[in-house]
């Protein structure tokens, strides 16, 4: 932390205040640092709880004898439920603060993780499941907002390092995996798989109760000047001190809830909205389907073994991370925007070579072709839909829009998780991936003629004067 003597000075009479010292910083203090990393913590647990039940999903079919439809339902169970709690913690989130809901995210993680984990049968694993998908739903929109509030704008980028945590997370959970098989677990690996989320979670937990510090921004918001430059000192080291405070009608400081939601469509936010929200949703669907199913489509590659695909599945996530990594510093130099955009091209070109040369395709190439489709959806598309809508809105209603682009993010991992098996028995694996191009095509389109960019527009949304009531109704006769 910074000493007094060498510390920003300012004072805090509004969000845009604490938006402009932090913005003064070309780099994080050490302890704002550690902050950022520990609230990323939590997106590593909601991949990790995601990929669990992926690397075990064969064991515990075997296991509990489940049915096709029975895991059709289990895979979609996170993510559908996740499409309420979006919203729903965004709503809370603009509410109570943003450590309260990531405190509870965690809690409710560790209890789906261990319910799941001691499961014995399918109604049990389903409703471990569909906890660890509220603790990803509250999670994820919170995060990606606080993780806004918290970062200077020349390091804006680094948001989209949650891309490249996925992957990492992912990955472990499928070393893990592959250490249990090595030990001789058999069919219960799948529970040392679930189980561990639990172990992570309520490490998140501890460490995020003792060390997270409520956002500034947030405060300053509510009106609470004296705790937002309290903050400020804590986190950054800001010789702060609050101002004249600068109220809001008291009707709009009421509104703060659902029916705040409307003006998400409205301008200036409607083209933000609808861009943030078609990334998310197309690039959720071209994950899940095939990033969340490459054990099955190392297993067609690689051979018929746990072992081979497992290792196939980890190298393919290697190029998420290599992907996720540089998607920072590919989002700083050619926008989010423009960098969806240059994802979402090369996603359809790979999913069409895979998809029509499936099974035909040299070995070097079968393998070459999702590894690159992986790298580029998470040096694109697959980061910018959260950044863009953490970063397009005022603090006040920034959890609500980062809420509905995950809601409609999740909504989007559901029809992928459903389309691509029942594509696949019909069709085959080779024409349903050929198939999936068409959701890239309608990413890169949309990048195309919506040309809203948050790193280019040149706009603090917090200096923003907008209207948050809803439009008067017109009177009738």
């Amino acid at each position: 932390m910074a000493s007094p003597s060498t510390a920003v000075a300012g004072t805090v009479s509004s969000p845009s205040d604490v938006v402009a010292l932090i913005n003064k910083l070309g780099r994080l203090p050490r302890k704002a640092n550690f902050l950022w990393y520990l609230i990323l913590g939590g997106l590593f647990l909601d991949a990790y709880s995601n990929a669990a039940l992926s690397a075990g999903l064969s064991p515990m079919v075997k296991e509990l004898a489940l049915t096709p439809g029975q895991v059709g339902l289990l895979t979609a169970t996170a993510p559908a439920v996740a499409i309420l709690f979006n919203p729903a913690s965004g709503w809370l989130a603009a509410r109570i603060g943003r450590v309260k809901p990531l405190l509870l995210a965690k809690l409710i993680g560790v209890a789906g993780a261990l319910l799941t984990a001691y499961a014995g049968s399918f109604e049990t694993v389903w409703a471990g499941r569909a906890l660890v998908g509220v603790a990803y739903g509250i999670d994820f929109a919170v995060a990606m907002a606080m993780l806004a509030e918290y970062t200077p704008a020349s390091l804006k980028g680094r948001l989209n390092l949650w891309q490249c945590v996925w992957y990492v997370a992912t990955t472990s959970n499928l070393a893990l995996t592959l250490i249990c098989y090595k030990l001789g677990i058999g069919a219960e690996i799948w529970r040392w798989s679930v189980g561990s989320a639990a172990v992570i979670a309520g490490a998140l937990f501890v460490l995020q109760m003792a060390f997270l510090v409520e956002s500034p921004s947030w405060l300053a918001s509510r009106g609470r000047l004296a705790d937002a430059a309290q903050n400020l000192r804590r986190i950054y080291g800001f010789d702060a001190v609050p101002g004249e405070r600068a109220d809001m009608p008291a009707e709009v400081q009421q509104s703060i809830g659902f029916r705040q939601t409307g003006v998400l469509f409205r301008k200036p936010y409607l083209p933000r909205t609808m861009l943030s929200t078609l990334i998310s949703l197309t690039q959720s669907m071209q994950y899940f389907a095939i990033g969340w199913y490459l054990p099955v489509i190392s297993l067609a590659i690689f051979g018929e073994q746990f072992e081979k695909a497992t290792v196939g599945s980890m190298i393919f996530n290697a190029a998420g991370i290599i992907g996720g990594a540089v998607s920072a510093y590919v989002g700083r130099r050619m926008g989010l925007r423009t960098s969806s955009a240059v994802g979402y091209a090369m996603a359809f070109v790979l999913l069409l070579v895979l998809g029509l040369g499936f099974g035909s395709l040299p070995t070097v190439l079968a393998f070459t072709v999702p590894f690159l489709f992986i790298f580029f959806h998470s040096a694109g598309p697959g980061a910018n839909g959260k950044s863009i809508a953490a970063l397009s809105y005022r603090s006040d209603i920034r959890t609500l829009g980062t809420g509905i682009t995950g809601m409609l993010g999740s909504f989007g991992s559901v029809v992928g998780l459903y389309v691509f098996p029942l594509i696949k028995e019909s069709m085959g694996l080779g024409p349903t991936i050929a198939t999936l191009a068409v959701v890239p095509l309608l990413g890169l389109i949309s990048c195309i003629v919506i040309k809203w960019d948050p790193t280019r527009s040149g706009i603090d949304p917090d200096d923003e004067v907008i209207d948050l009531l809803p439009a008067p109704v017109p009177a009738t006769r």
